[in-house]
C-alpha cells in the first residue's frame, strides 16, 4: 500500500482555532506558539494536523477574516522552519458541524443544499490559493461527516471540491474521510480517488466505551464509568449497550474475537483492502484515549493500535497535543508521556 509520505507521525492542534477552549486575543495568540511547534519537531514527529473552524477565517457573508488566517500563516511558517508538514483540517464548515455539543444542528442539510456547497468550495478555493504552493501543507476537506445517509452525496461534493482545488493547487495532498464520524468502516464507501494525490482518511477511538469513558459529551456515557483495556469482550459489549449503535462501534456491530492488535487488524482490514484496490494511501487523522482512563491501560491501547499502524504504513495524528480532555502535554500524562511519544 502507498504511504502518505511526510504525514506518518503527527499530533493534532485541536482547541486553538477549532472547538476553542477560549475566544480571547490572549487565547489565539498564546495557545499554540512557535515554541510548541519546535517542541513537537523535537519529539521526532513529521507533521501537525491543524483543525480550523470556518467562523475564525471567514465571516457570515463568506468574506475572509485576515486575523484568523494570519494564525494559520504563522503556523505554516513555524512548521516550515521546524521541518514539519501541516495538514489543514476544516473542522466545521458554514452549514455543517459534527460536534455533538451543537445539539440543534442539522447534520444532513449541507449535503443537499447547493448554496452551502458552493460556499464550502469557495472557501477551499481561497485556502488553496493561499496555501497550495507552500510545499509543506496538505488539505483535509471536512472533519467527521456524521450521517450514514449522505455517503453518496458527500462523495460527489468531495469530488467537485477536489476538482476546484486542482485548478489552483495541482500537487497538494488532499485527505478525504467517510461517514459515521469518519469511521474506519466507512472507508470502503469512499469513491475512487480523484487523482494520485488523494488520501483515504479515518478516525479511530475503538472501543469507544474505553477511549471515551466518562466523556460528558457522549450521549449515554455514565460519568462514573471505569473501563480497563483490554477487558472481557462480553463486558465491553454489555457496557456499550448504554451508547447509541453509531458510538458503540465495532464492539457492538462486528464479530470480534479478542482485543489486542488482532482487534485493530480485523477492524482496519476492509479499509486496507479499499486503499490497496484504489492505490490510495491510508491515514488516521485522529486517535487517542481520554484523560479519564487508567494510565497503564492507555499505554496498552496505544501500543496495540500503533503496532498495526506501523505494520501497514498507516500515517496518523494523535488527538490531542494540548487540552480537550486528551492533551499529551497536560499533567495527566506526565508519567507515561515519553512512552506515548515513542509510540506516536
Amino acid at each position: 500500500m502507498r504511504k502518505f509520505i511526510g504525514y506518518q507521525h503527527g499530533v493534532n492542534l485541536g482547541g486553538w482555532l477549532s472547538q476553542c477552549v477560549a475566544t480571547t486575543r490572549e487565547h489565539f495568540d498564546g495557545f499554540i506558539t512557535e515554541a510548541d511547534i519546535r517542541w513537537i519537531s523535537g519529539m521526532g514527529l513529521d507533521h501537525v494536523r491543524l483543525p480550523v473552524d470556518y467562523n475564525w477565517i471567514e465571516d457570515e457573508s463568506g468574506a475572509p477574516i485576515e486575523e484568523g488566517l494570519k494564525h494559520i500563516d504563522d503556523c505554516v511558517g513555524w512548521c516550515r522552519a521546524a521541518g514539519l508538514n501541516l495538514l489543514l483540517d476544516l473542522h466545521k464548515a458554514f452549514g455543517y458541524t459534527f460536534d455533538p455539543l451543537d445539539k440543534d444542528a442539522d447534520r444532513e442539510i449541507f449535503f443537499h443544499d447547493a448554496a452551502l456547497q458552493a460556499r464550502f468550495i469557495a472557501l477551499w478555493r481561497r485556502l488553496a490559493a493561499r496555501y497550495g504552493k507552500c510545499g509543506n501543507v496538505a488539505f483535509d476537506l471536512l472533519n467527521e461527516v456524521v450521517s450514514p445517509n449522505v455517503a453518496e452525496a458527500w462523495n460527489a461534493i468531495a469530488d467537485r471540491t477536489i476538482a476546484a482545488i486542482r485548478e489552483i493547487a495541482p500537487d497538494t495532498w488532499i485527505v478525504v474521510g467517510g461517514v459515521c464520524y469518519n469511521n474506519v468502516k466507512s472507508v470502503p464507501l469512499l469513491a475512487p480517488p480523484h487523482d494520485a494525490r488523494v488520501v483515504y482518511n479515518f478516525h479511530c477511538y475503538e472501543p469507544m466505551i474505553f477511549t471515551h469513558q466518562k466523556a460528558y459529551w457522549v450521549a449515554g456515557m455514565p460519568d462514573d464509568l471505569e473501563v480497563p483495556y483490554p477487558d472481557d469482550l462480553a463486558h465491553y459489549k454489555a457496557l456499550s449497550e448504554q451508547l447509541s449503535f453509531d458510538l458503540a462501534g465495532a464492539i457492538a456491530g462486528e464479530k470480534v474475537d479478542a482485543l489486542g492488535p488482532q482487534f485493530f487488524e480485523a477492524l482496519f482490514a476492509p479499509a486496507l483492502r479499499a486503499a490497496e484496490k484504489n492505490n490510495a494511501p491510508l491515514y488516521c487523522g485522529e486517535y487517542g484515549v481520554i484523560d479519564r482512563a487508567p494510565l497503564p491501560d492507555t499505554l496498552r491501547w496505544l501500543k496495540d493500535i500503533s503496532a498495526v499502524f506501523n505494520r501497514h504504513g498507516i500515517g496518523r495524528a494523535l488527538w490531542n497535543y494540548k487540552d480537550k480532555d486528551f492533551g499529551l502535554i497536560d499533567a495527566h500524562y506526565d508519567a507515561l508521556r515519553d512512552a506515548m511519544i515513542g509510540l506516536m
